[in-house]
């Protein structure tokens, strides 16, 4: 989602995988604490508080701030398109322009985000189908991102569309099932997938130490299949882990919440109590 002026190494594989890696967390917290509240409220009570809203403002804003920073830095650094599509002969830059359009879909899903917060009168699940529609034109970008190269460049690239293909789908369904906390974790499910896998095809590619990767031997597709497997059990692991402990705490501070406004309760009544029978006694 947001990658530096090229992916042909290994920072512009990890930056990228830092931000879905952190988003997918982020997801992670944000739709156990939405189910939570859901779950403890009576029957009826659907309006979200306001600390909902300013977690929506804030996601929102993050994805149109760094959708703009992305297509700034693909359109203007020095060997960059400079908002050239066509010098005359040629395309310009055609990768930057792929970047940027990528990241300007992610931009109007934090849009659509902030507005459907906003203005209630817009429709339900207008920003979750905004968001499915970012992820398919980043997967349809990719899917045309890797031909002619090795096959175990393309492989490994194409092995991340599962992750944004099922985001993808799982968010499409989000906006005609709202508060399914299942689809909500499996969107950040595929976040943090995106993220690992991102990191996964740096070092694949671009090796840090060590001897470099046959990338036309097929044991090595094999292996990397499979650690895409791996990599899903451990999003899997994580989500699930991180959603307990969200769960545990917010559980463990509720039940001090009620126990505290419990005993205020019986303080109160306590000296309700005592009142009455201090002015019983001045009566006789």
């Amino acid at each position: 989602m947001f990658s530096g002026p090229t992916m042909a190494n290994f920072g512009g594989h990890a930056i990228p995988g830092s931000f879905f890696l952190l988003f997918g967390f982020w997801l992670t917290v944000k739709c156990v604490l939405q189910h939570y509240w859901r779950t403890s409220q009576p029957k009826g009570r659907r309006r979200m508080p306001p600390f909902f809203k300013r977690m929506d403002y804030v996601e929102g804003g993050f994805q149109i701030f760094g959708s703009f920073v992305g297509i700034m830095v693909e359109q203007f650094v020095v060997d960059g398109p400079h908002a050239r599509l066509s010098n005359g002969d040629s395309w310009v830059k055609l990768m930057n322009w792929q970047h940027s359009t990528m990241y300007l879909f992610f931009g109007i899903s934090g849009i659509a985000l902030v507005c459907s917060t906003r203005f209630k009168g817009l429709p339900i699940g207008v920003d979750r189908l905004a968001l499915s529609m970012a992820l398919f034109v980043e997967g349809f970008l990719f899917y045309y991102h890797v031909h002619s190269r090795p096959p175990l460049d393309a492989h490994i690239h194409s092995l991340l569309l599962v992750a944004v293909f099922v985001g993808s789908a799982g968010t499409m369904l989000e906006a005609f099932l709202r508060d399914n906390i299942l689809l909500e974790l499996l969107r950040a499910c595929m976040f943090i997938l995106q993220g690992s896998w991102f990191y996964q095809i740096g070092f694949v590619l671009f090796p840090l130490s060590g001897p470099h990767w046959d990338l036309t031997l097929h044991d090595n597709v094999m292996f990397v299949t499979m650690c895409f497997c791996w990599h899903l059990a451990t999003a899997l692991l994580l989500v699930t882990s991180t959603s307990c402990l969200i769960w545990i705490i917010v559980t463990r501070f509720s039940a001090k919440g009620r126990d505290i406004e419990i005993g205020m309760r019986k303080t109160s009544s306590n000296s309700t109590s005592q009142k009455a029978l201090l002015e019983e006694s001045d009566e006789e």
